[in-house]
């Protein structure tokens, strides 16, 4: 009898499924955020971005029949959150390594969590931020970049401005790590041509687009510039263009790809309808990757094809509500362009990717073509990828590439 039950239940054990590589356990990244308050859009979309990729992944198949992941938690665009997910996303949800962080305050107090954890082999991977820290020593070996510094950025804007014949440039920034970080590329850059800023404002990071930035707007009104730099988000930025359109400030008012253009232009649109007035004129935005209405660019088809496919959103208890996504943006197609590279990485691991070869599996990455007509290379010493910048305007209710600085020659 008992030696029947034995039989019976290796019968039956036999009939069994046996466990699939789909149901490996997950690759898990981290990822801290904003996706509450004012920048929420920044995160949002970002996240939106790099899980409209990594689900085309995963319905492929994954990694070797393992599934991609990503553990997000909010920050709010906050340090104190983000140093607290972090050391959570280490130490108890074991992740593989950290991705797509959003913003030079947040990153800059993160930095020394990777040092300190450097036994571990934690490493960071594509912060949404041009800041420089995280580019030097002793973070840049812990930290890999994607898109151009904003030193690249302002440095870029500066010579446009200066062509054209602008050579008054003033600047607004967030009063933090990412607001000086942009305004000391703005100094070199003038410094370059022998020049020096005529005006600088600074602004409170988390303000909104309905606070009042009039008392910045009349500064930089007094200092009378050729043009004004924004290095901000995009809910201050349009609380600024707004009030400085309003006394009468009609210079062109650049911003650096972090502003958000999309949600940016979306503040000035609601502004515009509530006081019968278009505050969209003369604005210039650079970004850090093409644009996602060029069909001609592969990657630009991926994206669109891979978001109208599947819309991803982030899991409700970490947004506010009331948000309204964007269907295609820059800050989205940056999260895309991410997710290439990290999965990349991951295949480039094999069957078991860990901590330890992540390094090595990055900087062997050499010509790499992700589609964007530029290859990408990386390397030990080498931890960006990309310096490309690009430069756009408002026309017809959208940003589009600027084909001739010369409209705003002075």
């Amino acid at each position: 009898m008992y030696l029947r039950s034995i039989i019976l239940v290796s019968c039956l054990l036999l009939l069994l499924p046996f466990p699939q590589a789909s149901e490996a356990a997950d690759i898990v990244l981290g990822m801290s955020a904003a996706f509450t308050g004012p920048s929420r859009g920044l995160g949002i979309e970002l996240y939106r971005g790099t899980l409209a990729y990594i689900e085309r992944v995963n319905r492929s198949g994954g990694i070797n029949g393992r599934k991609i992941a990503i553990k997000a938690y909010d920050d709010g665009y906050n340090p104190v959150p983000a140093i607290e997910n972090t050391i959570r996303l280490i130490e108890k949800d074991n992740v593989l390594f950290l991705a797509d962080y959003v913003g030079t305050p947040t990153v800059t107090r993160i930095l020394p969590l990777l040092k300190k954890y450097s036994d571990r082999h934690i490493h960071l991977f594509f912060p949404f931020t041009g800041a420089q820290p995280q580019r030097e020593a002793p973070y840049n070996e812990f930290v890999f970049n994607l898109r151009a510094s904003y030193s690249q950025e302002t440095a870029g804007l500066v010579d446009h401005f200066l062509k054209i014949g602008r050579k008054r440039i003033a600047v607004f920034y967030q009063a933090d790590a990412y607001g000086r970080s942009g305004w000391e590329g703005v100094r070199k850059a003038l410094a370059g041509h022998g020049l020096r800023m005529v005006g600088e404002v600074t602004y409170r990071r988390g303000t909104r687009h309905t606070d009042s930035l009039r008392e910045q707007a009349v500064i930089l009104k007094k200092a009378a510039p050729d043009a004004i730099i924004s290095i901000g988000a995009y809910a201050a930025c349009a609380a600024f263009i707004r009030d400085a359109r309003d006394e009468g400030v009609d210079v062109p008012i650049a911003n650096v790809s972090f502003v958000g253009s999309e949600s940016l232009l979306s503040r000035l649109m609601e502004i515009g309808r509530e006081k019968g007035k278009d505050y969209t004129a003369n604005l210039v935005n650079s970004q850090v990757v093409q644009n996602y209405d060029d069909m001609t660019v592969r990657a630009v088809r991926e994206y669109r094809e891979a978001m109208d496919a599947y819309n991803p959103m982030p899991p409700l208890e970490l947004t506010d509500s009331g948000y309204e996504p964007q269907k295609y943006s820059y800050v989205g197609f940056e999260g895309f362009l991410n997710a290439k590279l990290m999965v990349e990485v991951l295949r480039r691991m094999g069957n078991n990717p860990d901590r330890e070869r992540v390094r090595g599996a990055v900087e062997g990455i050499k010509d790499l073509d992700i589609g964007i007509n530029t290859r990408i290379t990386f390397g030990p010493g080498k931890h960006q990828g990309l310096d490309d910048v690009y430069y756009t305007t408002v026309q017809q209710g959208r940003f589009v590439p600027i084909t001739d600085w010369g409209r705003w020659s002075k």
